[in-house]
Parts: structure tokens; C-alpha cells; sequence
């Protein structure tokens, strides 16, 4: 097999050795393709086949930060290295000093032996939210931290006072200035601390919890974020070396340890990338097998789906989703804090919603700008009612075609899976947004037999 690799080089100053794996190719990341480029998809078609289920990208990302834990190298396996996400967090790592080796076949290697920067600039943090989660570990390991505040998908305020406050109180001293949260651990390290969050934060939970594995003493995080995710970040931790207790419960205890050492691991599958495809099946019909992938980490999905009429289950690796010629029944749905309904599939299945029998209502608790998408719908034939935090949708015969335009990830895969299902043809512009969070979803698309191409802006 062929195997690629993009290269992500410390800077110069760096004392990593630039000759290391100097077989491969040096690429730097470049958006620009995605920024010039549109979706075209011609609706009408069935979905029948097979897709591939990739690695979650919202395990991948804080993976790769904790890989600054320690100065031996990280191995991941099933990364979905396609995204743009990860090729953004990857240039913001090698800033650092870390040596970030991409692989195509779903291999990455990340060695942080040294820290040669504590400053995440602006220029790459603003492209990616994420990017605020080397805070932590850059503290744990380094004493100090300069970072820009995030920018990502316009979803409406998401401060991080909660990572600030959390941090704080594990002793660091935090000014922020000119844009950048300036932080220092006096004597260069953290201490343990009880930290109980007002609210279910998973940026906040991430941060922390990878901060407190080098910190002095034990941290306990209360009313912590539950997210499979988390999890599968506790894991790699614990295999890295760390203590940690309460996983996927809504308190987690970290006891500090002096040094984390390198680990290999697997990503866990994308459960945002399985719902999404399970709601295409519920608007085109037809049957997909999702592989390398699972219903367990999806319940609060697929209840309401089984409820609207489709059949869902698991065989093997793989997950089977049907439906048959009827209608879907309208459902209502709110989303909530993991175990309830992930945010991040709410504008897929209002997009579903859009041709059921009868209505259904959506309640949006978790961002107040995550109903951005409607009036794109609206533009194709939906029928969408906003009232407040809740959208009621009352199912139409048809969508017809129309241009789009995509206002952040998810609200770019909507339209997607709309497309698919419209009569007529559908351009989407600012698919940017979709190589951000969507590995080779033309490709995954048109295997299973939708008409879907990417075109010249």
C-alpha cells in the first residue's frame, strides 16, 4: 500500500533533528482549495451501500494536544487526517515544537521532545476553536502559556472562563491582553484542586483534566462533561501514564504524577459522523452499512429515529440502517449534555424533519446561534417556524434545489444531506466549513449513490 505523509516541522530553532523521516515530503496545510471550491448535488437517489465510518474528529483533536505532555513520541491510529481540523491543529503543534507526521493510511506520530514555544498565535488559533486546548497541557509541562483566544464556527458566545477559572484554581496567575490569555504555574507547576463547573463544559473538562496530570497532587472535577470522547482522552491519559478515576461519570478524579511517558492508541469511531449518515438514510431511504462503527454512544439519536420509523442495529463492527418506502413521522427532539442529544446532529435531523409526516419540534439548549441553517432550508421549500430557542418544522412534499450558503460545520452538512434529497440541483457554497469536520464525504457520498461533486467557485 502507498502510504503518504505530511510533515508538520518544529521551527528552526527547534533541537528536534529536521532530518528525521526525511523520505517524506514537507507539506504545510493550504485552505485555500476548499475557500475556491462549491458542492454541487443533484437530488433524487437512494443510498445503498457501504461507507467507512472515519475516526472521531472531537477525540482526535485533544489527542493530539496531549501528545505535549511528554517528550516521547504519540502514536494514533484511525486519526482522520484528511480534515482540515487536524492539518490546522497540527501547524499550531509544530509552532510549538512538535514534530507532527500525518500519515494517509490513518497513522500519526506527534513527538513534543521539547517545547520550543509557549505562544499559540493568533493567526493559527483563530482558525479553530480547538486550538485553546494546548492551555493546559502547555502549563502542566511548561510552567508558562501564551495563547490566542479561539475563534471556529460562529456559534455564538463560548467563552472559556470556565478553563480560565479552573486553571486559576489550580494556582495558575492569568492576565489576558491584547487578545491572548497569558498564563504562568508559579514555580512551574500546577497544583491539585476541587473544581466544581456551573455548567457541563467539554472543553473545559479537557483542558483540565490534561493540565492535572502533571499537576501536584489530586484534582477532582465535579459536574464534569461525560462525552465518549472524554473518555476515550482518559484512556489515552491513563496509557500515557496518568491516574485517573470516574470516567463517563460526572466526576473525575486525577491524581498528579511527575512524568507521562509516549503510547500508542486507536480513535474511537466518529459518532457525529455515523448520526449524520443515518439521518441521510432517513431523507433519501435505501440501506447503508456504517462501518467501524457502533450504536451504543448514539442512543439519544437513535430512539428518536426508531420513533420516526427507520430500523437501526448493530452487526458486528458495522452498524445497518434501513428505511423503507413510508414516510418518517415527525418527532420531537431537545438537545442536552451527553447522554442526551448531541448538539452537532440537531441540524441533520431538522433537515430530516423537513419531509415527515406531520411535525416535529427541536429544542437547541447548548448554543444560541445553532439555527443559522434554517433560513437555507427555508430557501429550498422547508417549512421552519423559530420561536426562541425551539425551531418548529412541519414536513413538505418536496425540497426543490437552490443555492446555499453554509454558515459552520454542521449546518454545511445539512444542506448536504438536503441536497441529496431536493429536486433538482443544490449548490452549497463555503464548503470549507465541511472539510473542517467531514473526511471524503464526496467520495463516501458517491459510492453509495448520490450524485454529488465538488465544483469551482
Amino acid at each position: 500500500m502507498s502510504v503518504t505523509v505530511q510533515k508538520f516541522m518544529p521551527p528552526q530553532n527547534s533541537n528536534q533533528d529536521p532530518d528525521q523521516n526525511s523520505d517524506v515530503e514537507i507539506i504545510k496545510s493550504n485552505v485555500q482549495s476548499s475557500t475556491l471550491e462549491k458542492m454541487r448535488v443533484v437530488g433524487g437517489n437512494a443510498l445503498k451501500g457501504n461507507i467507512k465510518i472515519s475516526g472521531a474528529k472531537n477525540a482526535t483533536l485533544k489527542h493530539m494536544c496531549a501528545a505535549l505532555l511528554t517528550e516521547d513520541p504519540v502514536t494514533l491510529e484511525n486519526m482522520p487526517v484528511g480534515l482540515q481540523d487536524v492539518r490546522t491543529l497540527a501547524e499550531v503543534l509544530s509552532h510549538l515544537g512538535t514534530m507532527v507526521g500525518l500519515r494517509s493510511d490513518g497513522v500519526a506520530t506527534l513527538h513534543a521532545e521539547a517545547i520550543t514555544s509557549h505562544t499559540a498565535p493568533y493567526d493559527l488559533v483563530r482558525k479553530m476553536r480547538a486550538s485553546v486546548l494546548v492551555l493546559g497541557p502547555l502549563l502542566a509541562r511548561h510552567g508558562v502559556a501564551q495563547v490566542s483566544l479561539p475563534g471556529g464556527c460562529a456559534l455564538g458566545a463560548r467563552p472559556i472562563d470556565l478553563h480560565i477559572k479552573g486553571l486559576q484554581a489550580m494556582g495558575a496567575e492569568i492576565e489576558l491582553e491584547d487578545g491572548y490569555v497569558k498564563a504562568v504555574a508559579p514555580q512551574g507547576k500546577l497544583k491539585g484542586a476541587e473544581i466544581t463547573f456551573p455548567l457541563v463544559s467539554v472543553g473545559a473538562t479537557e483542558n483540565l483534566m490534561m493540565a492535572a496530570t502533571l499537576a501536584k497532587g489530586t484534582t477532582i472535577l465535579k459536574n464534569a462533561a461525560r462525552e465518549p470522547e472524554i473518555v476515550d482522552q482518559g484512556k489515552v491519559l491513563i496509557k500515557m501514564g496518568a491516574k485517573i478515576e470516574g470516567l463517563g461519570t460526572p466526576t473525575i478524579t486525577i491524581e498528579g504524577v511527575d512524568k507521562l511517558h509516549g503510547t500508542t492508541h486507536s480513535i474511537l469511531p466518529d459518532r457525529i459522523e455515523t448520526g449524520t449518515y443515518m439521518c441521510a438514510v432517513g431523507l433519501c431511504g435505501g440501506e447503508l452499512r456504517l462501518q467501524n462503527t457502533r450504536t451504543d454512544f448514539l442512543s439519544a439519536l437513535i430512539s428518536p429515529l426508531h420513533e420516526a420509523g427507520m430500523d437501526i442495529k448493530q452487526e458486528g463492527d458495522d452498524v445497518i440502517v434501513r428505511r423503507n418506502g413510508a414516510k418518517l413521522k415527525g418527532v420531537d427532539i431537545m438537545t442536552e449534555a451527553y447522554p442526551g442529544f448531541a448538539t452537532d446532529l440537531q441540524a441533520q435531523f431538522m433537515t430530516m424533519l423537513t419531509l415527515c409526516e406531520g411535525a416535529g419540534m427541536i429544542c437547541e439548549t447548548i448554543f444560541e446561534n445553532r439555527f443559522m441553517h434554517v433560513p437555507e432550508l427555508c430557501r429550498m421549500g422547508a417549512d421552519i417556524s423559530i420561536r426562541g430557542n425551539s425551531a418548529i418544522i412541519r414536513g413538505v412534499e418536496k425540497l426543490k434545489g437552490a443555492e446555499v450558503m453554509a454558515t459552520d460545520l454542521r449546518a454545511s452538512v445539512a444542506l448536504v444531506l438536503a441536497g441529496l434529497v431536493a429536486e433538482g440541483e443544490t449548490v452549497i457554497n463555503r464548503i470549507y466549513h465541511l472539510d473542517r469536520g467531514y473526511e471524503n464525504i464526496v467520495e463516501k457520498l458517491t459510492n453509495v449513490g448520490a450524485q454529488i461533486e465538488r465544483v469551482k467557485g
